[in-house]
């Protein structure tokens, strides 16, 4: 049931990150479109300036869209079947205090009528959980974390 839960994460995650893209590209199509279509005018330094703002946009939504693409290279390494023995990349973590998938950051997700946190291993939950096995406590932000469970 657990590794169907992970499949199902790594999908919705998938899901996400292949919207975010699918909009980022059409943002940098969008603002290609309007750096060329700008004509000249007699204001030159307006012009100049107007186009460098416009480069700024497509130079932002690119690197968004690179995020997203590393993003997603990074989703794929994942073994959903792979059963962790200790908190580590990939591990579906079940604790007293919430459900955990250090994965991805890209916030809640629900899944099966549960919510699932998807974090990095490098957020401070990721880093106060990491390498913790079933029956430890943590400390996280002055809150006991039992690890109950590990996937």
């Amino acid at each position: 049931m657990n590794k169907e839960i992970k499949a199902l994460l790594l999908a919705e995650l998938s899901q996400l990150l292949d919207e975010r893209i699918g909009t980022t590209l059409s943002e940098i199509e969008s603002a290609k479109e309007s750096r060329d279509s700008d004509t000249k005018s007699s204001a030159g330094d307006k012009y100049e300036t107007g186009r460098e703002m416009i480069q700024q946009e497509l130079n932002k939504f690119q690197a968004q869209l690179s995020k997203f693409q590393a993003l997603k290279s990074d989703l794929a390494r994942i073994d959903p079947s792979k059963i962790h023995t200790q908190v580590e990349f990939g591990s579906l973590v079940i604790c007293n205090q919430g459900n955990y998938f250090l994965s991805v950051a890209l916030g809640k997700v629900h899944v099966q009528s549960s919510d699932y946190f998807c974090l990095s291993m490098v957020s401070p939950i990721g880093q106060a959980l990491s390498r913790g096995k079933v029956g430890e406590q943590v400390l996280f932000n002055g809150k006991t974390i039992l690890i109950e469970a590990i996937y």
